[in-house]
């Protein structure tokens, strides 16, 4: 199998899914916008060849090098970067060169937010009312009939980036005095409690793995308040949950995929579908997992890609591990060298985070692992707690 790998250098762990591509036999091929120098030397190890390009963003040059490596290879069998920001890129390429996945059709159902709606509407899964809006005459009427506050958002964007909350017609007069910047869609404004269910799809649309996460705050609030965000993972997956992400899976069709579904617990114990990203959780999440179950998700995903056996694989959620993020611009009362000799053993990692992480996830991250919650609250309390 010849699996061409967009940006294998970023997130800098998912070197882990290059390496473990490569133990099962696979030509990975890399295409990305960092030096060769600058790799780092497992990466290396792992790549059969690598091709940089100036721009991620230049199809040209993209087209370029996978053509180029179809040459070098043969036929490319996959390709694939399991990051958001690439998954347009991916779909052209696909289309471009014949390969299996997602295609460009697919894209705006899958990925865009009016997208995903249509889907969760068609699957009979509760979801917010959303509509396309494009100045504020159409948010005022949306606001009419379902009432303020809303959330404002991109129709296709990457966590909380420029989103936003109105709350009556003078703020949306406010916030829209320029042109919006691209299609945005308007939401009302959730209160809940945002829990997840990710996990990974065979190529028979199986789900082979999944777990749950829950967030201490939302991402809009967390941007936008510069909140200190914790979130962990849950032994068990509520039924009702279970139930509608498996409804959620099946309707988008997927196939060898990992997926990242966001839902809403409301007060009263049900779950609404917030969106589906079609990628593995963000930050360090692919990493909580394998310390919450004592597993290796890296290498599970590489047998779903090659089509190996995964009947034999088992699980069982073990911990509840943990990341608490803290800012740069804030004093907290325990310094690091106190967090360390407080945590202990229950102290997996502690990360200064690329900066592109900074606005939602803290620059710096501290990864605990736990038997029960309470020592888990009080963790995250030892780790945030301002001076």
């Amino acid at each position: 199998m010849n699996f061409v790998f967009i940006s294998p250098h970023f997130p800098p762990h998912y070197f882990h899914f290059i390496s473990a591509l490569r133990e099962r036999g696979v030509t990975v091929l890399g295409i990305g916008d960092a030096s060769y120098e600058s790799l780092r030397p497992e990466l290396k190890e792992s790549l059969h060849e690598y091709f940089f390009i100036p721009s991620l963003m230049d199809e040209e040059a993209l087209t370029r090098a996978a053509g180029y490596l179809t040459w070098r290879h043969g036929r490319i069998h996959r390709i694939d970067s399991l990051n958001e920001s690439w998954l347009e890129v991916e779909a052209r390429l696909r289309g471009d060169f014949n390969v299996s996945g997602l295609q460009p059709a697919d894209i705006h159902r899958l990925r865009s937010k009016s997208g995903m709606a249509e889907v969760f509407h068609e699957a009979g899964v509760p979801h917010p009312d959303l509509i396309r809006v494009r100045d504020a005459a159409q948010v005022k009427a949306f606001a009419a009939r379902v009432s303020y506050p809303l959330v404002l958002k991109p129709d296709v964007g990457v966590g909380a980036a420029n989103t936003f909350k109105v709350a009556s017609d003078a703020e949306v007069d406010a916030a829209l005095s320029h042109p919006l910047p691209t299609t945005y869609v308007a939401q009302p404004f959730v209160r809940g409690t945002i829990v997840t269910y990710d996990g990974i799809v065979d190529r028979h649309g199986v789900i082979v793995f999944s777990l749950s996460h829950e967030y201490s705050d939302g991402g809009m609030e967390t941007v936008v308040e510069q909140r200190d965000i914790s979130f962990w993972s849950h032994k068990e997956i509520p039924p009702a949950l279970d139930v509608l992400g498996r409804q959620v899976v099946a309707a988008f069709g997927l196939r060898e995929r990992w997926f990242h579904l966001e839902f809403f617990r409301l007060p009263d114990g049900r779950f609404v579908v917030l969106e589906a990203n079609l990628r593995p959780p963000g930050g360090f999440m692919v990493d909580m997992m394998n310390y919450t179950c004592d597993i290796d998700v890296y290498r599970l995903w590489a047998r779903v890609v090659t089509g190996d056996p995964v009947a034999d694989f088992r699980f069982t959620p073990r911990y509840h591990v943990c990341h608490s993020a803290r800012r740069k611009s804030r004093r907290y009362r325990h310094p690091h060298a106190d967090v360390e000799a407080k945590l202990g053993s229950s102290l997996i990692l502690h990360r200064e985070l690329p900066s592109i992480y900074h606005s939602l996830l803290g620059e710096e991250m501290y990864l605990t692992r736990h038997t029960d919650m309470d020592a888990l609250r009080d963790t995250v309390r030892f780790i945030q707690d301002k001076a």
